[in-house]
């Protein structure tokens, strides 16, 4: 703590909470109290500055005669790391009590006073030769696309089993370093196999439950350097399959989604439609956005089924609000679609259900209503117009809520939010199981 405290003061920093964390684990892993430590924390945590910067420089305070070998997923990026904490011994070297070998400071391959060795080498680069005491693995894998490659997570963990562990000294110590990107990545490729070998400190960018730094649920993880609304709107860009595993260190199954969404076909117009059979379902949800907050949405899908029997999906209203204002949004998207349009509405049990329900067919008199409770789980309520996609009978028309819509299809029913995929499930079984065309209700006004 000392020793980062003294570097991170040149440019105004000190460490945070989650650094606290990350400093008493590798000060464990110094100690020999643990051998093996997985560090997953999500990009702009400053997990490789403390890691892979300040830990071997500290290290060989404690371990003066000891050999490093420090890798990444390129050889250019292990080198970039080494020519750092080369940089730093060579600017405090005084405090650290070594400095650098007059004949030995090449930015991958350096030597301390003390007979410390520091080897930097990309993920499959040459270690014949090489022994280690302490081995730190920063990001293994490159991208994505490295990621969701079979042959490519085959040859990090051919690396990893038969190349860096062989070069382990007696009692050597292994520190991997990862933004996770998928569920088969070296880092799940351990824990699935070795799971009792790994002390794992996982942080994600968003607090969920049983948090290690105790935060309540939704919270930043360094809310100085990146708050809950600006992780939020990088949220909303990259995804929730990314954002699960990017930031959330919860990588998700690329394939077996209930929803096959490349099928789906986007529509440049309007198909001519029979007006009988147009419905608007909703998702109804009554909590406003607050802070970092994350609240459900409250979503309507309108949808037709055009002559040929295809699904097309017209157009889709989400709001986050209060009950007045989702109640306002439900009014003037019925005002819009007008009196042929279906609105289809769940009603949840208990008085406030029923109270809502009256609420909107009071204030709907002459609008064509259907409402009902939900019944089975929500994957059993979304199977049906689930194979109507694969079977690629179902099109959307193109708009700006496309993205957001599909997304929700694509992750259900692992990701974040299943809104629109609720309130698609509720038109879908409005259209096929009540009839068409639907009844209109015409429900007397009530006395207040």
């Amino acid at each position: 703590m000392g020793w980062a405290t003294l570097v991170l003061q040149r440019d105004g920093q000190t460490p945070a909470r989650h650094h606290r964390l990350l400093i008493a684990e590798l000060d464990r892993v110094s100690r020999g109290d643990i051998d093996r430590l997985m560090v997953l924390m999500p990009p702009g945590s400053a997990k490789s500055t403390y890691t892979s910067l300040l830990f071997p420089a500290w290290w060989f305070t404690q371990h003066p005669t000891s050999s490093v070998i420090a890798t990444s997923h390129t050889t250019s990026l292990a080198e970039h790391f080494g020519r750092q904490v080369r940089e730093l011994v060579r600017e405090y070297g005084d405090q650290l009590g070594y400095h650098l070998h007059a004949s030995r400071h090449a930015a991958g391959q350096w030597q301390t006073t003390e007979r410390g060795e520091y080897f930097a080498t990309g993920i499959r680069g040459p270690l014949i030769g090489r022994r280690a005491d302490l081995v730190i693995i920063d990001d293994p894998v490159k991208s994505e696309a490295e990621a969701d490659s079979l042959l490519l997570r085959d040859r990090v963990w051919n690396w990893y089993r038969f190349d860096m562990t062989t070069r382990l000294k007696p009692r050597g110590r292994v520190v991997l370093i990862m933004t996770r990107w998928h569920m088969d990545d070296l880092a799940g490729r351990l824990l699935a196999q070795h799971p009792a070998e790994w002390r794992v400190l996982q942080l994600p960018a968003l607090a969920e439950e049983n948090d290690p730094l105790e935060r309540p649920p939704g919270a930043a993880l360094w809310p100085e350097w990146e708050d809950e609304a600006a992780l939020q709107r990088k949220r909303e860009t990259i995804g929730e399959r990314a954002w699960s595993a990017l930031f959330q260190q919860s990588p998700r199954p690329i394939v077996g989604s209930l929803f096959k969404t490349e099928c789906i076909e986007i529509l440049d117009t309007v198909p001519t439609q029979n007006a009988d059979v147009v419905v608007r379902g909703w998702d109804l949800a009554a909590t406003s956005e607050v802070g970092g907050h994350d609240p459900d949405w409250t979503a309507g899908v309108k949808l037709v089924r055009d002559d040929r029997g295809r699904f097309i999906v017209l157009d889709v209203v989400r709001i986050r609000g209060t009950p007045r204002q989702v109640e306002e949004a439900v009014g003037e998207a019925a005002r819009v679609d007008g009196k042929a349009v279906t609105i289809g509405l769940p009603e949840d049990p208990g008085q406030a259900g029923k109270h809502q329900t009256n609420y909107f067919t009071r204030q709907f008199a002459g609008y064509r209503i259907d409402t009902s409770r939900e019944t089975g789980s929500k994957l059993t309520r979304a199977a049906p117009v689930a194979s109507q996609v694969e079977s690629g009978n179902v099109a959307i028309v193109r708009g700006n809520w496309n993205h957001a819509f599909l997304e929700e299809l694509r992750d259900f029913p692992f990701g974040h939010k299943d809104d629109q995929v609720d309130a698609l499930s509720r038109a879908f079984t409005v259209l096929t199981e009540r009839g068409h065309p639907a009844r209109r209700v015409t429900l007397p006004v009530l006395m207040r």
